[in-house]
């Protein structure tokens, strides 16, 4: 799938504290060294280690943001507080806790290495050289080092526009009242928030009815966008009208199927140069494929240069079975740190409740039947 998505090309200047969650498009270097002076890491005694073990002299103090004024000589120390600079001559940190102090007098009972407790000039980065390359999504992290170097705008690529159409002649809108044999677009909406959470611009379509003419008018509309993903329509069913209206558009199919549950009818293609998901309409086949497939897809056009599934281990918290030949996307609730986890119970891919109290999906792998309470499983974060 990957491999038929171009990565974004378009890219606009944002302030850095709006970067936040953003992916970089530009490239930036170190300014100066940093640090910018060898920094104490500790508070403590700045010191020659060859003075160690022994009794030094005292002969004054240095806070952060100021510089000591004379050279350390044999048998002295200076009193250095966490992020000031060392002293000319010193070549470690003793930390505060490791030394006795008698008045202008400190003890150090043990052999002390050149090194210890501060980080030389330059150690982080030295002048020049590259702090962050184009392709990631901006974090607090990343927004330090941006300030660090004095970047106060930054570029970053553009947001993906992702077109979101449901379809079906049984989905009525979120605030009507259904019939009894109706349901309300929620897929719409999770997929709205979905695309978000991914780094994109969703804009919500309407409902295509399940005839022609209506689910033509409005691919057409969404093939404007960046990418579109339709959900529904796409099994084989009398009514499933999208792969054919898909086809009368031109389109390149790179696969209808997939060896998953839920969400083995899944279509992904291309019209020209727009590419679409056409997503099962079960909520749970919906909310999976689109974190397994579509998520990964946007992310690429929004500047991703790796997208990667959530993925981890945990242990089975109980005994689990299932039907092998699939690979099977379960909804799950993971322990606090995440350690261990259990298999929610819930009625198929339509269990909207089920999927809403999981806070992740267990990966049953197609080839394996049974796994044993305390066996390690592979886990998709939610």
């Amino acid at each position: 799938m990957l491999q038929n998505v171009q990565p974004a090309m378009g890219a606009e200047t944002v302030d850095v504290l709006d970067s936040g969650a953003r992916v970089l498009a530009q490239a930036f270097i170190a300014d100066r060294d940093y640090p910018p002076f060898a920094r104490s890491a500790r508070d403590g005694f700045a010191i020659r280690s060859q003075d160690a073990p022994g009794v030094l002299r005292l002969i004054g103090e240095v806070r952060a943001g100021e510089v000591y004024p004379d050279s350390l000589c044999a048998g002295e120390a200076v009193e250095i507080m966490t992020g000031a600079p060392m002293p000319e001559g010193a070549d470690a940190v003793v930390m505060l806790e490791h030394v006795l102090r008698d008045g202008e007098k400190v003890s150090v009972d043990r052999e002390v290495t050149a090194g210890e407790n501060f980080g030389p000039l330059g150690s982080e980065a030295t002048m020049g050289s590259p702090i962050l390359a184009p392709g990631r999504r901006i974090g607090f992290a990343d927004v330090a080092a941006m300030a660090m170097v004095g970047l106060s705008q930054v570029s970053v690529f553009r947001k993906p526009r992702v077109a979101i159409l449901p379809t079906g002649d049984e989905l009525v809108q979120v605030e009507e009242s259904p019939e009894a044999f109706q349901i309300r677009n929620s897929n719409a909406w999770s997929l709205a928030v979905q695309v978000r959470r991914a780094g994109g611009e969703p804009s919500l379509l309407g409902i295509a009815r399940d005839n022609y003419e209506s689910t033509r008018s409005l691919v057409e509309k969404g093939l404007e966008a960046d990418l579109l993903v339709l959900s529904g329509g796409v099994s084989a069913g009398k009514y499933d009208i999208v792969e054919q209206v898909l086809g009368d558009l031109g389109a390149t199919f790179f696969f209808d199927r997939v060896k998953i549950q839920p969400g083995q009818p899944l279509v992904f293609g291309a019209v020209g140069e727009k590419r679409f998901f056409g997503l099962p309409g079960n909520p749970a086949s919906t909310m999976v494929t689109f974190e397994i497939f579509a998520r990964a897809a946007l992310e690429r056009l929004g500047g991703v240069l790796e997208p990667a599934l959530p993925m981890m281990r945990a242990r089975l918290a109980k005994p689990f079975r299932h039907k092998t030949g699939l690979t099977r996307f379960l909804p799950a609730c993971l322990n606090g740190d995440g350690s261990v986890v259990e298999p929610l119970s819930w009625q198929g891919s339509g269990d909207v409740p089920a999927i809403a109290r999981a806070n992740a999906f267990l990966v049953a792998e197609e080839g394996r039947e049974a796994w044993a309470a305390g066996d390690d499983i592979q886990v998709l974060l939610k």
